[in-house]
């Protein structure tokens, strides 16, 4: 789906992940879920572009929905794939730790589940090899995307700037769309490590000039970043 000349998503309002389309080549930004690789090989047979063209994978954490076909693509095209150095271990398959579910709907509830079923998301392919990050790195790849570190709902979450296509994806460090409620709307997303540090996070998109927010899950935001950091504290109150 196009969202903009140089913005492109993948999946849906469940799980989503981005492209970040230069002349230069493609960066991908999350990796969604093992099942969404059907939807970048439609994605880039609708742009006419190979998957040659893609230059990395950038994660915004190491959570299994985010990493998908990541190690496809690094394993089987030799596509590097980036993550913060604090999230590497998540990445590989290390242990993560059990988070309370909170609140909760049936229907929506069963609706993530079966959509993760049907993109084979009970069969995680954990990364062999990742390029660990940190913050304030300028990443050589299409677009320039910059790590902005923004720990809380993993220690090594991070949101990713790109200056050119006005966005920044943010992974689960906020939702537009609460995948066990059903809610929509900007507020916190689920299953975080730490909640309140998450929100504090929160502030390093303030001043960000951006006018496309791009949660993992649920629908891209327009709006400034100081705007949705505002409206989600308010949500978490």
């Amino acid at each position: 789906m196009r969202l903009a000349p140089n913005l492109h998503r993948i999946g849906n309002d469940i799980v989503a992940a981005y492209l970040i389309v230069t002349p230069e080549g493609i960066t991908v930004i999350d990796a969604g879920l093992p099942g969404h690789w059907s939807d970048l090989r439609a994605e880039l047979a609708a742009l006419g572009r190979p998957l040659s063209d893609i230059k990395g994978v950038v994660l915004t954490h190491g959570d299994s929905d985010h990493i998908g076909f990541a190690e496809r693509l690094r394993r089987d095209h030799g596509v590097p794939v980036f993550v913060h150095a604090a999230d590497a271990d998540r990445a590989r398959g290390g242990d993560k730790p059990k988070t309370a579910m909170g609140p909760l709907r049936l229907r929506p509830l069963v609706g993530f589940f079966g959509y993760a079923l049907r993109k084979r998301g009970l069969r995680t392919t954990y990364l062999s090899e990742v390029v660990e990050v940190t913050d304030g790195d300028v990443l050589d790849l299409p677009g320039a995307p910059q790590v902005i570190g923004m720990p809380g709902h993993s220690p090594g979450s991070i949101a990713v700037y790109v200056p050119m296509a006005h966005a920044v994806a943010v992974g689960d460090a906020l939702t537009t769309r609460h995948v066990l409620t059903g809610r929509t709307g900007l507020g916190p997303a689920p299953f975080t490590d730490a909640p309140d540090t998450a929100l504090q996070s929160l502030e390093r998109l303030s001043d960000l000039e951006a006018t496309w927010v791009l949660p993992g899950h649920g629908a891209p935001w327009r709006g400034s970043p100081d705007e949705v950091v505002a409206t989600v504290r308010a949500a978490a109150s």
